[in-house]
């Protein structure tokens, strides 16, 4: 038999985003690879920090990531978490989609809790808004699109932790290399009666600015998110960097029998 390379999934994306013209959905599809995923989940997210990359992307991220496609705002029907939608659409300010959305287990449970990336691709930190509000109401509307879904009347046991997480990829100066996680937390105003952590650990919103080498922690999933969204090296040497650099194999091997 003689041995194949075809490329992998994430190496024909790489390439894609050099075609400028789908340069904002390019990236989006490349960031919705599963091992990419997984590295942002074990470097930002508690519950999988114990977890080994490769464990994430084939154990805990459930079926393949929605991008683009589910409404966000109430105008129309509730994005679905439990199998996906990505997209929303209001009268007023007309189709918004969520950039990634998929649903992932938590290690060592049998629960489940929903994700959003969004990718801030654009020129400016401040769009007119703060980025976390933004978050906020995202991760608010996936919440709030659980009923009738992840369950019904006033079953609000049943609620699933949900995450939006934003990565900016032109922040200020001095929030480069930075991430953020904006959480609930107990308060205590007259004694202390605190619930278990599980009944208000619902949402959290994660700000992550990517920055240049040179700064302060540029290493890591920073070092590698900012080579991915980079449009100042090739896919050639984005590549290279994954594979020499993350352990992202760019070819897969196929046997085919010798003529």
């Amino acid at each position: 038999m003689d041995e194949q390379k075809h490329p992998t999934s994430i190496a024909g994306k790489l390439q894609s985003t050099e075609e400028k013209a789908s340069y904002d959905a390019a990236f989006k599809r490349l960031l919705s690879e599963k091992i990419i995923l997984a590295h942002m989940m074990k470097s930002y997210l508690k519950e999988y920090q114990d977890c080994s990359v490769d464990e994430i992307a084939r154990r805990y991220i459930e079926g393949t990531p929605e991008v683009a496609v589910i409404p966000v705002n109430p105008d129309q029907t509730n994005p679905v978490i439990t199998g996906m939608d990505t997209a929303d659409k209001s009268v007023n300010e007309g189709e918004v989609t969520y950039d990634i959305l998929y649903r992932a287990l938590v290690p060592h449970t049998n629960e489940r809790i929903g994700l959003i990336i969004n990718i801030e691709a654009q020129k400016k930190y401040y769009p007119g808004y703060p980025i976390v509000k933004r978050g906020i109401y995202y991760g608010a509307r996936l919440l709030s699109s659980q009923n009738e879904r992840e369950f019904t009347n006033s079953q609000y046991g049943k609620i699933k932790k949900v995450y939006s997480i934003w990565i900016c990829t032109n922040p200020p100066v001095k929030k480069r290399n930075t991430v953020t996680a904006y959480e609930i937390h107990p308060r205590p105003i007259v004694g202390h009666a605190i619930d278990p952590v599980r009944h208000y650990d619902l949402m959290s919103v994660i700000i992550v600015c990517v920055g240049g080498p040179g700064t302060e922690n540029y290493n890591g999933t920073q070092r590698m998110l900012d080579i991915l969204l980079s449009d100042l090296k090739s896919a050639a040497e984005k590549a290279e960097t994954l594979q020499n650099d993350y352990g992202i194999q760019m070819t897969q091997s196929m046997k085919k029998e010798a003529a």
